[in-house]
């Protein structure tokens, strides 16, 4: 008998073990709850997703700045950790993002990430613990950070030995893929840059076109004034970020934190992308990796216009910007979500 559905429905745990090869269900950008833990005493808190008090607690609690000592992203409030809950075998973390009645009640499904998927595979056998696993991340660090590395790779041990020695099948989202192709390349290297920076645009990507940054500028020369349209392709758009966000700072706690584009971090990510592009998948195994379509997806972005060009270019952190779009998952492109290796396969979505 199904229970409540503010309570959710009982989905069979008791089942017998199912005769088939486990899978592992591993989240992408944004795609995992997050708690901040006190480092002394208190209560834990989701900080992501959250419908109520959400700005305040995510303010106050999730705002962080890249540490180059460390390696990772850390948090402006030094009293709590941040951390992703493991219950329901990692499950938990990656079902429905924001997990409170209310959401339940309404059935806000904006939040229900992986939970339609998870339902299908327990109705299909798979059985939580056994041959169901899922693995949520602090989707902040660098998709090469030791702890990700490190909670991935145990994460596959405990579904390999649960299931009796079985092969673990891995199916992945949006950026779950990139962390997983890292993993392949090298599961133990050292720290990395925060994974925002992983996800610009790669020069070397085989592009039908590649993406670029537009700008009406407008420059004073001897008294003559020239508006021009300039277009920055991947390499060429780094300058830009610098400029625009040079004079980028954040308020807290009312204090000012000086935010510009950080050239150390894009170093590393920038070996990131090699780590991606020397993966290789081992003999007998297959990577799927689903990415949504049908969805009107930012590809060129320009920033102001001819009647209203940008003088200094600063001013595009305050400049609302205008799209060209293509076909994607609403944030991510096909193109760029497909890979061109002939041996890794990917499933696309039109949800």
């Amino acid at each position: 008998m199904g229970l409540c559905p503010c309570f959710g429905d009982d989905e069979g745990s008791e089942n017998p073990p199912a005769d088939r090869d486990p899978v592992l269900l591993v989240s992408g950008m944004g795609g995992s709850i997050l708690h901040s833990k006190p480092k002394k005493f208190g209560l834990t808190t989701r900080v992501w997703v959250r419908i109520f008090l959400a700005d305040l607690e995510f303010r106050k609690k999730i705002w962080s700045l890249y540490n180059p000592k460390t390696g990772y992203t850390e948090s402006l409030d030094k009293k709590s950790d941040i951390v992703v809950p493991d219950d329901d075998h990692g499950l938990y973390a990656i079902d429905i993002l924001d997990p409170s009645w209310f959401v339940k009640c309404v059935h806000l499904t904006e939040v229900y990430h992986f939970h339609d998927m998870i339902d299908m595979l327990v109705g299909c056998g798979y059985v939580k613990g056994t041959t169901l696993f899922g693995y949520g991340y602090d989707f902040r660090q660098s998709n090469r950070m030791d702890k990700l590395m490190d909670g991935l790779k145990l994460k596959l041990e405990t579904a390999y030995k649960a299931s009796g020695g079985r092969k673990v099948n891995i199916i992945s989202h949006s950026m779950g893929g990139v962390l997983i192709l890292c993993f392949m390349s090298l599961h133990r290297d050292l720290v990395e840059c925060p994974s925002i920076y992983e996800m610009l645009a790669n020069p070397d990507y085989e592009w039908k076109k590649h993406p670029e940054i537009k700008v009406w500028r407008k420059h004073n020369k001897d008294g003559n004034v020239n508006i021009n349209l300039e277009s920055y392709g991947p390499t060429q758009s780094i300058s830009v970020f610098e400029e625009a966000l040079r004079n980028n700072e954040l308020k807290y706690n009312g204090k000012l934190i000086p935010l510009p584009f950080n050239l150390a971090i894009f170093k590393w990510a920038t070996g990131t992308r090699q780590v991606i592009s020397n993966s290789k998948l081992p003999d007998g195994v297959s990577f799927y990796n689903i990415y949504g379509t049908s969805f009107e997806t930012p590809f060129d972005v320009c920033y102001g216009s001819e009647k209203s060009p940008i003088d200094d270019l600063s001013e595009i952190c305050q400049t609302l910007p205008q799209y060209s779009y293509v076909d994607g998952d609403g944030s991510v492109p096909v193109e760029s979500a497909k890979d061109p290796k002939e041996d890794q396969c990917l499933y696309s979505s039109s949800n």
